[in-house]
């Protein structure tokens, strides 16, 4: 069985990214959405929050958080891939630098990028939060519940 991780902060999950895991899901038998703990992210909403707002959006793919090197965690759920989404050109050399990063401690765990569709090539959890923040229909760029959740922070 092959197995991919889709990592991220998904704060929050968009459009743009169930793109990526639905790319990714006809890839591989099974793709894992792991949703990173990062203490140096300050986050709008909390871990728990981000899983279950994917899990809404995403049924039938394994939505997990995790904590620590993530060739660490794709090691413990027998993955050999890791999946990441490129919206830009800029977005390449960051990703670019980390895959290098995770070949070196992990060999054997490769990293693939899917480029994301032309439709979501300029969206961003920033770019979406700062709409709902300002009272902006993000109805377009999230899927429905988290259209509904980020309103309901606006309130």
């Amino acid at each position: 069985m092959k197995t991919a991780i889709y990592p991220g902060s998904f704060d929050p999950i968009t459009n743009g990214h169930l793109d990526i895991i639905k790319r990714a899901s006809e890839l591989f038998d099974r793709v894992i959405v792991a949703v990173i703990k990062n203490p140096s992210k300050k986050s709008q909403f909390s871990l728990a929050d981000r899983v279950e707002m994917i899990k809404k959006c995403v049924p039938g793919v394994i939505v997990e958080s995790f904590d620590g090197l993530l060739v660490e965690y794709a090691r413990q759920k027998g993955a050999k891939t890791i999946v990441r989404g490129l919206r830009a050109v800029s977005d390449f050399d960051y990703e670019f630098q980390m895959a290098l990063t995770n070949r070196k401690m992990a060999p054997t765990i490769e990293t693939i990028f899917l480029m994301t569709d032309y439709r979501y090539s300029y969206l961003s959890s920033s770019f979406v939060k700062q709409i709902a923040a300002l009272g902006g229909d993000v109805s377009e760029l999230v899927p429905a519940p988290v259209a509904k959740k980020l309103k309901k922070r606006g309130e």
